[in-house]
């Protein structure tokens, strides 16, 4: 049970680790004030109402697009320390009580040590048994 917890621990500390540094964004098309598509890691496809632009330069007509892009942008962790030769002498102090600790988590005892097999039993005088009976008449 407890090497499945560690599993299920260590599993879910990789997973906020790469949720923590991925970063992604959400692009979103609006057509008039209506959310029309969302789309993750890629570009919106549309509604297919977008206006072109016009082919000649010498066009003056010009209307307003109804149809609006937003892109939202969610940015991960970056700050992540890759070197270790600027690690500060208390990081230094809690990576190796870390490692001490844990390799000593998983070493077992050599053979089974029981305190009670040095001593001897009491001598027995009297049958404790037999001073504590009663009889029902």
């Amino acid at each position: 049970m407890k090497q499945f917890f560690h599993k299920i621990m260590s599993l879910a500390m990789a997973f906020v680790v790469l949720c923590s540094t991925m970063s992604f964004t959400v692009n979103m098309h609006y057509c008039g004030d209506i959310l029309v598509e969302t789309a993750i890691f890629h570009k919106a496809k549309g509604c297919g109402m977008e206006m072109e632009k016009p082919s000649t330069d010498g066009c003056s007509i010009t209307k307003k697009n109804c149809c609006d892009e937003e892109q939202l942008v969610v940015d991960g962790q970056d700050e992540l320390q890759l070197q270790v030769d600027k690690i500060s002498f208390d990081q230094q102090v809690f990576i190796a009580s870390f490692v001490y600790t844990y390799i000593n988590l998983f070493e077992g005892l050599d053979n089974n040590v029981s305190s009670f097999e040095e001593y001897e039993p009491p001598l027995v005088i009297k049958q404790i048994f037999k001073i504590d009976e009663t009889y029902l008449i």
